[in-house]
């Protein structure tokens, strides 16, 4: 693989009080022939994410067309799950509803947040409500650290999701310091999830302690996964499996990599791979895991 990139379509220049900085974690959602609406969780004066949008048209992808002007998701209630930030993670259309699957956050004392994952319904795919006050998925008896980004597909009779899950923190030069991976779960109506602990990707070693932002494609029947890594820096990287489920770790092929100067060039994170038109694309972040905004690839 190799991906050309289209540039970067948007960084927030404190457009509106909650859009100060951030454009993190891009999910795409098809309107109409070449238009998409990307939506991102951009940040106020209080480091609080909210949820936002930008329109823009897939042949000239670094036009903004339009714009949200007020956020599709604030933070939640004070004392719940979201009530420090939100944001988007993964978008799935089934039967009449729009599923936006997101992160919300808590800050902690011990350690610096904690999250889970909520869900807002949308039947119009403009206007979205949560599905509850209290999270879809989150820290239990098995895994009792935290919770977060996630692809969710409905495959057949059953949903598959990829979420990453925090498997500890450590104490590293006097802060704490968060391990997680990518772990596989179920679920019959994309709401309730069945988590029996399957990992689907593993740190590869020592030095690896963040993989996170999986994004799913099935291509007949290779299943194809990208995410984010790592060490001292995120990269972008790739695996293949037959099932969805056991997966073999291709980083080396991921086929995209930090810039040599500009936005993108000392990280590249949270990778949202969709296809168009025959085309396969790649939205992404970029430094400072979203601060300067996020841009657009194909694969070549």
């Amino acid at each position: 693989m190799k991906w050309k990139k289209l540039g970067r379509v948007f960084c927030p220049d404190r457009n509106f009080p909650w859009m100060l900085t951030h454009a993190s974690v891009p999910v795409v959602q098809h309107v109409s022939g070449d238009d998409y609406k990307i939506y991102f969780s951009c940040r106020d004066s209080q480091n609080r994410s909210h949820a936002g949008w930008v329109y823009i048209n897939l042949l000239n992808p670094c036009k903004i067309l339009d714009m949200s002007s007020s956020p599709i998701l604030k933070p939640g209630e004070l004392g719940t799950f979201d009530d420090s930030g939100v944001m988007p993670t993964w978008l799935v259309r089934s039967n009449q509803y729009f599923y936006m699957y997101y992160i919300g956050w808590n800050l902690g004392v011990t350690v610096p947040f904690r999250n889970s994952v909520g869900l807002a319904l949308s039947t119009d795919g403009i206007n979205y409500k949560r599905y509850a006050p209290g999270p879809i998925l989150d820290r239990t008896s098995a895994e009792p650290h935290f919770c977060a980004s996630c692809c969710v597909i409905p495959d057949e009779n059953i949903w598959k999701m990829w979420y990453l899950s925090c498997t500890k923190w450590v104490i590293s030069d006097g802060n704490p310091q968060h391990y997680y991976h990518i772990k596989y779960a179920e679920s019959t109506d994309g709401i309730n999830w069945n988590r029996n602990g399957q990992v689907a990707i593993d740190f590869s070693g020592s030095n690896e302690y963040a993989i996170s932002r999986p994004t799913v494609i099935r291509d007949s029947n290779l299943w194809r996964i990208w995410y984010s890594y790592r060490g001292s820096a995120y990269k972008i990287g790739y695996a293949e499996s037959e099932n969805g489920i056991t997966w073999h770790r291709m980083d080396d092929k991921s086929g995209i990599h930090s810039s040599s100067s500009g936005w993108d060039s000392e990280m590249i994170e949270y990778p949202l791979v969709f296809d168009h038109n025959g085309q396969r694309f790649m939205a992404y972040n970029g430094n400072e895991y979203g601060k300067t905004g996020f841009g657009i690839a194909v694969l070549e």
